[in-house]
């Protein structure tokens, strides 16, 4: 991948992040469905809450990754265990 790919993927994964941020933004507003029959009452929110955020995160941490990529530093971190029997 060339540096214009990477900038092209910053750019439309900034904007979908933005749009997960106002979607979670509505639901926490009020974006919910509430039913009534008889005496039972249901409320549901039109998307689940924990998938959007879920998402958010997925997405804040592909966009570090990419971000690390264009400053050249490593996308991941190698870290090395060694055992010891005392």
């Amino acid at each position: 991948m060339n540096k214009a790919d990477i900038q092209a993927k910053v750019k439309d994964k900034k904007e979908r992040l933005e749009a997960y941020r106002n979607r979670e933004l509505e639901i926490l507003k009020g974006g919910v469905q509430s039913y009534g029959i008889g005496s039972r009452n249901v409320t549901r929110y039109n998307v689940d809450l924990a998938s959007i955020r879920s998402a958010i995160k997925d997405l804040e941490k592909e966009i570090a990754e990419l971000e690390a990529l264009l400053g050249g530093g490593n996308v991941r971190k190698a870290v090395g265990v060694i055992p010891r029997d005392w």
